[in-house]
Parts: structure tokens; sequence; C-alpha cells
């Protein structure tokens, strides 16, 4: 069983990425980590755009610029790692969606609707804060293409929450925080 465990922590000490090893180290397979700071991933412009929508009309899948998209469709499990930021996630992550948002790879239409093409039956959602989280626009949004796109069923975030409020340090993220599970 493969676990994909896509980390978009920026911060050295990041305690969203405590949390989530934490949550990986109870689930049982192989992980394989894409860390968002360390890859080379850039938005969807004119060109990249152009050029994506030739190989995928050119049936074309095989293309570097599908290799997240591909991983992504293959993985038996899902793990997402994000803080949040501003009621989401750092950019960095939505550039990564675009990535693998692929017609053809990750969903296809049928009857004009989108079906999901990706093995993986669930997705993890883990995410830290400072404050209180209101609204998870952030979660929300990936539930959403997850059951709407993507085709994996079963969704469920880990939230730590008021980690400044109550002055939690990095070590004592899962001891002392607020962690609340949303399905």
């Amino acid at each position: 069983m493969s676990i994909l465990f896509i980390n978009a922590c920026v911060r050295e000490n990041s305690r969203t990425l405590v949390l989530a090893k934490n949550i990986l180290s109870n689930m049982s397979g192989e992980v394989i980590e894409v860390n968002l700071n360390q890859e080379d991933i850039l938005p969807l412009n004119r060109e990249l755009l152009e050029k994506r929508e030739k190989l995928i009309s050119d049936e074309d899948m095989n293309d570097t610029m599908f290799c997240y998209a591909n991983q992504f469709a293959q993985a038996d499990e899902i793990v997402i790692a994000a803080p949040f930021w501003d009621l989401s996630f750092p950019a960095i992550l939505k550039t990564y969606i675009e990535q693998i948002t692929v017609s053809g790879i990750t969903f296809e239409y049928i009857n004009g609707r989108p079906c999901g093409l990706c093995k993986a039956k669930s997705l993890t959602y883990v995410t830290t804060s400072g404050g209180p989280i209101f609204a998870d626009f952030g979660y929300e949004y990936i539930k959403a293409l997850a059951k709407n796109f993507y085709g994996i069923s079963q969704t469920k975030a880990y939230r730590a929450m008021n980690l400044d409020v109550n002055m939690i340090a990095v070590e004592d993220v899962l001891i002392k925080a607020d962690i609340s599970v949303v399905e």
C-alpha cells in the first residue's frame, strides 16, 4: 500500500509537520513524500496551459508535465499537511492542485460531469493554526475536489488550533494541542 504524503509545510519547525508525521506513523504502508517547498512547481500560465491542453488532446499522459497527476492518481492513500493560512493553505498547495487536476488522469468527464479516476479511497488533511479555526476553506476545497473530481470518497481533517493563543511549543503539539477531527 502506498501513502502519498503531500507536504506543504514551509517553516523549518512546522507544527503541522509534527502532527502529520505522528499521523503517518500510525498508518501502514510505504510513505512517498512530495515536499512542495523543494519541488520546482510552477503555476499554470498561458504557455504551460497551452502545452498541457496539447498534450491532453494528443493523449500524451506520460509527459513529465503530468508526473504529479500520475503519482496522485496511483496512490492508495493521500495525506496532505498544510498550515492554516488566511482561512486556507499556502499558495504552493494550490499550484500543486493545478498540476494534479488533469482530465484523463485524475478525473474524466462523463455526460458533462466529472468522474474520479484516482485509486485512493481516503484522503487525510492535516493542519495547525495559531488561533481558532472558524472556517476552514482549505479543507473544504480539498474535500470538494477529492469527492467531486478525484473519486476519493472518504476525507477527514486533523486540526490543532490555538497553538499561539495557548503558547504551545512544537514538541508539545500532540500532547497539549486542541486537536479536532472533522469528516
